[in-house]
């Protein structure tokens, strides 16, 4: 029949139903398809780990709302409000999660800066010892429980993390150092804080302005802490140290005194901290450094080649997806390798030694109790691209001013009692109230100390070393105990002791910080018998290094 088609009822081959593009090319596709079978089916239980070594100065997170407001987020010589709205079902399950199971979940709220209004910022309750007063006798059963959580014990006995982002693993760790018992007002001696839900304006809260707002920030602060004690308990010694370490030339969180409302509750006067965050690791090194913070209980071990396996002891907090954590891993290794002639020798290579002697005299001027070889593992480590080395740098300052006032440069800063003075607390009391065999505030996880809560015995107390209570930190310690770095060490002390101390700058600087906190609301007699506290203790440590010819010859 004439026009009459023959293909109409015809099947068409199954080459005819690939596309064009495919048919032309169908033997590289194949042999892709072959290999990608193969290598599933001898390496599908391999594990491959990314290694990044380029270099860029570019976050992929980038802010791109930046709301100025009118006042400086942490100018101190201004007065600040904070104002926090949220739905209070969501607060009673948020608080309800963390009495089951430590979970610290953000929740949505309305915040009010210094007048300007920011809708959907995330709030979640920031802490670990601190918080346990919120948890009751849950909290102190499950202790055990949420170590199992963040992981096995590591190499050097503090808990290493479990995968990132576990709720109990990960919120948990990266706030364990932030203990509780810490106090502020007393000289740094320690203070159990009486934490409660129906107070949600005393509670330690982290406050995240893009949580819910993609690339949002307000000054450039993606994220503000809202430090533990308030009132007459507000951390009059973390304001201090911060300022002192700033003053020196050494990288500080910014902070201000700030009165806090929450839900319509009377205002607190709390202390309010720059968090380090991508931001805080940008700014260090001048835009081209990566900064990585240790978790609490974190090790200082050598695990391998593989950067990968130090990500349950080192958080990096920027340039994320152009560096990892390779750097760390080679300097633990060659700090654990080297012989004491190779670290003296080679030492600067990996560190610069100047900065790193520089934080060390700062740790035992603050008598801070838990730095890098505290417990907690309070530090952070900057890795300059340009150079190739490390400086370590200090934060979490809530117990700083604790112990024996009269510590020089080759003393410990390890457990001391905290008491006021430092007189009586450096003899092997325990704190007040602390549990038999652990201070009170002791993170969970951390590994307890050599020589007992008291400061007395164990190894290593001289140079500040960490026996006398505080765990050893190997990069701290080889310092410390090489003979090749004591002229740089005492050096740095030296002229750490003249603008701390011998200049009255320290002196002068808790009386600001009292009246900041004044203005702040926090007047009262608690807080007079605070800032009393924390005026002595700094008077007995003036008086005493005065008196040591290592620190004025």
């Amino acid at each position: 029949m004439t026009g009459t088609s023959t293909t109409g009822g015809r099947k068409r081959r199954l080459r005819d139903r690939l596309p064009v593009r495919l048919r032309h090319h169908w033997k590289p596709a194949a042999t892709l398809g072959v290999g990608l079978v193969t290598m599933v089916a001898f390496l599908g239980d391999v594990r491959i780990s990314p290694y990044v070594t380029s270099t860029s100065r570019v976050e992929a997170d980038a802010i791109t709302d930046n709301v100025t407001g009118t006042v400086g987020l942490y100018d101190t010589s201004a007065s600040h409000t904070i104002q926090l709205t949220y739905q209070q079902t969501d607060f009673e399950k948020m608080m309800k999660e963390f009495e089951e199971d430590g979970t610290k979940d953000y929740i949505k709220a309305d915040l009010v800066v210094d007048g300007v209004y920011l809708n959907d910022v995330g709030i979640r309750l920031k802490g670990n010892s601190t918080l346990m007063s919120l948890r009751g006798d849950q909290g102190k059963q499950g202790r055990q429980g949420e170590q199992g959580e963040r992981g096995e014990q590591g190499p050097q006995g503090g808990a290493e993390a479990g995968p990132p982002g576990e709720a109990a693993g990960q919120e948990g760790q990266e706030d364990q150092a932030e203990q509780g018992g810490q106090g502020g007002g007393r000289g740094g001696g320690m203070v159990q804080y009486d934490l409660s839900a129906e107070k949600p304006e005393e509670l330690p809260w982290l406050v995240k302005i893009d949580e819910y707002v993609e690339g949002r920030a307000y000054q450039g602060e993606r994220e503000i802490s809202l430090r533990p004690g308030s009132n007459g308990q507000v951390p009059l010694n973390e304001a201090l140290s911060l300022s002192l370490t700033d003053t020196s030339g050494q990288q500080a969180e910014r902070y201000a005194f700030t009165s806090v409302e929450v839900n319509d509750r009377p205002a607190a006067t709390r202390l309010m901290v720059e968090n380090p965050d991508t931001d805080y690791g940008d700014e260090a090194g001048d835009g081209n450094a990566v900064l990585y913070k240790a978790r609490a209980g974190s090790s200082f071990a050598y695990q391998g080649d593989d950067p990968s396996k130090y990500e349950s002891s080192f958080k990096q907090l920027n340039k994320k997806g152009s560096q990892d954590l390779e750097p760390v891993m080679k300097l633990i290794k060659w700090v654990e390798n080297a012989s004491d002639e190779e670290f003296a020798r080679d030492l600067d290579q990996y560190v610069d030694v100047e900065s790193l002697a520089a934080y060390v005299a700062t740790q035992n001027l603050l008598l801070n109790f838990d730095d890098m070889a505290g417990p907690g593992k309070n530090y952070l480590l900057r890795y300059d691209l340009d150079t190739k080395k490390f400086t370590v740098l200090g934060w979490d300052y809530n117990l700083t001013f604790s112990g024996d006032a009269t510590a020089g440069p080759d003393d410990s800063t390890g457990m001391g009692g905290g008491m006021p003075g430092g007189g009586e607390g450096g003899d092997g009391q325990q704190p007040s109230g602390a549990p038999e065999g652990m201070p009170e505030g002791f993170p969970e996880g951390a590994e307890m100390p050599q020589g007992g809560p008291g400061g007395v015995g164990g190894e290593g107390q001289e140079r500040g070393g960490p026996g006398g209570g505080a765990a050893e930190h190997p990069l701290k310690t080889r310092f410390l105990e090489s003979d090749a770095f004591d002229e740089v060490y005492l050096a740095a002390y030296k002229k750490l002791y003249q603008e701390f101390y011998a200049s009255g700058t320290a002196a002068k600087e808790v009386k600001a910080i009292a009246g900041q906190a004044r203005a702040a609301g926090a007047g009262s007699e608690e807080l007079d018998t605070a800032v009393s506290q924390l005026t002595e203790t700094v008077t007995d440590r003036t008086a005493a290094l005065a008196k040591d010819e290592q620190v004025t010859g």
